[in-house]
């Protein structure tokens, strides 16, 4: 027998929706499945890799870990909500692109939602703290240095 249904009325990048979901569906799986929005990658699913980063009312959080009952009500923000128009890219993926701060690009979209809370808070970071900031998001392609240099340039641009 299965659960019964709880409805689920979130805010996603800016546009409201709303399901009737089973209780323990995964909050990733509602953005991916749900919502069809497929940049909020799933890597681990126990919340080691960071590739499902996503923003819940601006702070960045795993959505493996998250169930969708528990964005009720809340504000989130995934990859596809970065850019500011369609064809736009958020200074922060020109910095990325700029900098080959990326390459097979599947940990990409949570480094992104990582970094985007990360300079909200911090304007002018130095390495250690870039480096520190990113420890949660495992890359196995780039060796971190791009990465980092990706950020460095965003926060310059955007000062």
């Amino acid at each position: 027998m299965s659960a019964a249904l709880v409805r689920v009325a979130t805010t996603v990048n800016g546009t409201r929706h709303e399901r009737e979901v089973e209780p323990r569906l995964l909050l990733a799986d509602f953005i991916r499945h749900e919502l069809g929005l497929t940049g909020t990658h799933v890597g681990c699913e126990h919340g080691v890799c960071g590739a499902c980063t996503i923003l819940v009312d601006g702070v960045p959080m795993r959505a493996c870990l998250l169930f969708a009952v528990q964005a009720n009500g809340c504000a989130l923000t995934t990859v596809e909500g970065l850019a500011p128009a369609p064809g736009k890219l958020h200074p922060l993926q020109e910095a990325f692109r700029d900098a080959h701060g990326l390459q097979c690009g599947f940990c990409t979209p949570g480094i992104l939602m990582t970094v985007t809370a990360f300079l909200a808070e911090n304007k002018n970071p130095g390495e250690a703290e870039i480096r520190e900031a990113l420890s949660g998001n495992l890359c196995r392609c780039t060796g971190y240095q791009h990465i980092v240099d990706a950020v460095k340039l965003a926060a310059e641009r955007t000062r």
